[in-house]
Parts: C-alpha cells; sequence; structure tokens
C-alpha cells in the first residue's frame, strides 16, 4: 500500500568523473550563465559528492544570478533558509529582496544547497504519502497514535533510503554544503565571498565562516542559528520562540476589528487556541478547498506559518476566526505555504531536504529510523582571522529566538550583533529601514554598524 505514495527514484545531477579529479579542477570552473527569463541567468556548478573523494561522484549545483544594474563591487551570495528552501525559486519570485543599493553595486546570486530544489534533489514521498505524513497526530494520545507516528518516521525514512540513496544521504549535511559555497565563490571570480544568509542560511554562513575564515569579504547573519545547540536544544529555544511570537500576536489581535478572541487575555486566548486543537484531534475541521481532513497536525502547522512574519496576522486573524465556527480551510492553505504544497497538489521539496540535511547535522534529533549516521556539528564556532561578521537578532523572532543571536555573535572571534526590536522571523527586508541601511552599508563599504537596536519603524 505504501509503495503507491512513495516519490520516482532517481538521483538527479549525479555522474561520475571521467578521470583523476583534483579540487583544483572544481576551483578551476566559471559558470556558464544564460538566460532563464525576466532578467536572471541561470546557470550550474560541478561538485563532488564526497569532498574526501573528489574523483567519485559528482553533483551539479543549480545557481541563479540577478546582474548588477550599476558599477559592480562584486557578487553577493544569498540563502534563503530552511533548510530546503530552494534560492533559485526565492531570488526568482522577487528581484525586491535585496534593495535597489545592493542591486546597483552587486551581481545578486543564489543556489539551491545540495539536496535541494534543482541540486540533486532529495525526493522521498509523493502526494499522497506526503499529506498523511502532514496529517500525523503530533501529540499523540493512545499507544495506537504513538505507535502510527512511529510507522510514518520508519516510512519515510525507508522511501528517502530507496529513492535518494545512502550514499548521497550521507554527503548533504551543512559541512559539505558549505564547502560548495567556496567552490561558488571561486566560480564567481571572488577573491573573497560576500554573503547575506537568512534563519538557517546563518548556520551555513558559520560553518562557512569556521571553514574559511580568510575568505570572507563580509557576511551578515540575519535570524541566527546557535551552532553549539543540539537538535533538541534548539527545538526547546524555538518552542519558546514561537510561544513569544503567539501571545505578541495576541496582544495585537486584542486590539484589532474583528478579533476572535471575546476575551482579551493571553490566558484565555490560549486556553481558546488549545481547545481548537483539541477539537481538530477529536474530529478533523472541515475544508471546503478539497478533500483533506484539517487535522490537529494541519492547524497548528497552519498557526505557526502566519506567526513567521507580522504580515501575515491579518490573515491569521481570519483563518482562526472561520476555525472557531469548524472551518479549517484557511489553516489548511497556510499550512499548505508551509509545507511547500502547489496548487495542483504537488510538493516542492523542502520537508524532504530539511529532514536529510537536519539527520547529518543533528542526528540526534527527530532520526531514530534514518537510514545514515550522522555528523553532528553541534560546537561553538570562532572563525578566527575572519573580518568583522554581523549578526542580526530580532527581539521577538519566533523561529530563531534573538538569544541565539546574541550567543553566536559572542562565539565568533569578530561577530558585530545588531538588534531588530519587533515581531517576526529576521530583519532584513522586513520592515526596518534602519537595519537595512545598516546592511547595505556594511555590504559595499566592509564597515561594520555599531553594535545597537533598530526599532521596527526606524
Amino acid at each position: 500500500m505504501i509503495a503507491g505514495l512513495v516519490a520516482a527514484a532517481g538521483f538527479s545531477g549525479a555522474a561520475r568523473a571521467a578521470g583523476p579529479v583534483r579540487l583544483d579542477a572544481y576551483y578551476g570552473q566559471r559558470v556558464a550563465w544564460s538566460s532563464c527569463g525576466n532578467g536572471y541567468q541561470c546557470g550550474k556548478l560541478r561538485v563532488p559528492l564526497d569532498y574526501s573523494r573528489p574523483n567519485g561522484k559528482q553533483i551539479k549545483i543549480s545557481l541563479v544570478r540577478l546582474p548588477a544594474t550599476g558599477k559592480k563591487i562584486g557578487s553577493v551570495v544569498l540563502n534563503f533558509g530552511g533548510p530546503g528552501i530552494s534560492g533559485v525559486d526565492s531570488l526568482k519570485a522577487s528581484k525586491e529582496i535585496v534593495s535597489d543599493s545592493i542591486r546597483q553595486r552587486f551581481d545578486v546570486v543564489s543556489f539551491d544547497p545540495r539536496g535541494v530544489g534543482g541540486s540533486a534533489p532529495v525526493r522521498c514521498l509523493g502526494t499522497l504519502g506526503l499529506d498523511a505524513l502532514f496529517a500525523t497526530d503530533p501529540t499523540p494520545d493512545n499507544s495506537t497514535e504513538v505507535n502510527q507516528a512511529k510507522q510514518w518516521a520508519k516510512v519515510f525514512a525507508g522511501a528517502c533510503k530507496a529513492n535518494a540513496g545512502k550514499q548521497f544521504l550521507a554527503h548533504v549535511g551543512t559541512g559539505e554544503a558549505a564547502r560548495d559555497m567556496d567552490v561558488m565563490r571561486a566560480a564567481l571570480g571572488e577573491a573573497r565571498l560576500t554573503y547575506l544568509g537568512w534563519s538557517y542560511g546563518t548556520y551555513l554562513g558559520a560553518r562557512y565562516a569556521d571553514l574559511f575564515p580568510t575568505r570572507i569579504r563580509a557576511m551578515v547573519l540575519d535570524g541566527a542559528e546557535n551552532p553549539s545547540q543540539t537538535g533538541a536544544e534548539f527545538a526547546q529555544s524555538q518552542a519558546l520562540g514561537f510561544r513569544v511570537a503567539t501571545e505578541s500576536f495576541l496582544r495585537d489581535c486584542f486590539k484589532a476589528k474583528g478579533c476572535p478572541f471575546r476575551q482579551h487575555s493571553i490566558g484565555a486566548a490560549w486556553k481558546k487556541l488549545d481547545a481548537l486543537y483539541k477539537r481538530a484531534d477529536r474530529a478533523p475541521l472541515r475544508n471546503t478547498y478539497d478533500g483533506r481532513q484539517v487535522s490537529e497536525a494541519v492547524a497548528r502547522t497552519g498557526v505557526m506559518s502566519a506567526l513567521y512574519s507580522a504580515g501575515e496576522w491579518p490573515a491569521l486573524r481570519r483563518a482562526l476566526a472561520a476555525a472557531f465556527k469548524g472551518d479549517g480551510t484557511y489553516l489548511l492553505v497556510l499550512a499548505d505555504q508551509y509545507n511547500g504544497r502547489r496548487p495542483d497538489g504537488s510538493y516542492d521539496n523542502r520537508y524532504e531536504a530539511l529532514m536529510a540535511i537536519s539527520c547529518v547535522d543533528h542526528p540526534e534529533s527527530r532520526c531514530p529510523y534514518w537510514p545514515v549516521k550522522g555528523t553532528g556539528f553541534a560546537k561553538q564556532v570562532r572563525a578566527q582571522g575572519s573580518p568583522p561578521i554581523v549578526v542580526v537578532g530580532t527581539t521577538r523572532d519566533p523561529a530563531t529566538p534573538y538569544k541565539l543571536a546574541q550567543a553566536l555573535a559572542s562565539q565568533l572571534s569578530n561577530g558585530v550583533l545588531l538588534t531588530n526590536d519587533a515581531d517576526g522571523h529576521t530583519a532584513y527586508h522586513g520592515g526596518s529601514t534602519c537595519v537595512e541601511r545598516q546592511i547595505d552599508r556594511y555590504l559595499i563599504t566592509v564597515a561594520p554598524p555599531r553594535p545597537g537596536t533598530c526599532a521596527a519603524s526606524a
């Protein structure tokens, strides 16, 4: 029965080198850019699957570039987070993700890290399988539900093994993705890397900085993770972050027209949310969008999705108003947005990539049945010898709480903490002109901002 839920197998982009290959052969590449519409250029980069065996299998990394509009300094490389988010798709979706001043002075470049999107993507389950997985009860109440959750974890891990293969899954972690980024730096013709990473992109950037501290020109880590945390510790920090963000949303809701919480107290609102989740657990909410059921897991994911940005709070108010009346349609739409489910029912591979990368980086977290042994990179990052690295933390960030940015900035031998006193996940291009102005100046001039605080409206 499960076989029909599994995605088609295949090792996208894999090839075997024809003869002896050393790492300098990869570093000698130049990207062959070609137009891919709307002013963007796309290209591929060859990298070894295993850097300790450069003559073994190779994979191709997908890149996208938006050429500078003025007098160019060089290239700035972006990573949008995840792990699992396609940098190619994200940059192609918006030219406004960086300011006009950055567009003028840099070729803006992004990429799909190994295992993601167009870069040898990890594929495990098909649409029906992912639909069922995402609906699995996150708070099992009895042995039957506990066993069901375990069974789906085993099914997912087995499907990833069958489709991606153990050899590839062993080499999809952040350590080798950071090495890919250095090959990319050389292929872009840059002596030193200029980098802006959001969320997981801060972890990737920190790993790069620790490996290649003297190859950095400027680096911004926005919405920072703490590399010294284990996966379990990060999950605990994130749970607290989402609680803070939920309460910030509730306080805003109490002042808004159409707020679905009649009692304007945090305690009463939490009780109403908990009652909603228990109701969806007993009997899924109705859905007028398609034939899926809005389970507790879907409802929780929908709420969590909207907490990433204060701009989504009006949508969350409407979704909760409908859900309290038994209609989970809008929560389902928000959950689909988070899970990468497209309107045609297909999924991008963000969740599969997230699990594959996380189970290498943090094997102690959610990976009891994973087919390969993770390497575990929980350690402090010093990046001794680097130039100033700017770490940006948002005070009420749900996904990467502010204290993680404080921790990363203090670990780095040359870290500079910039505080964004605001709601939402990450700061640059998030509503603070103060943050944007200081980061733009740093990326262009490499003069770091003074440590300090930016208000949301500043």
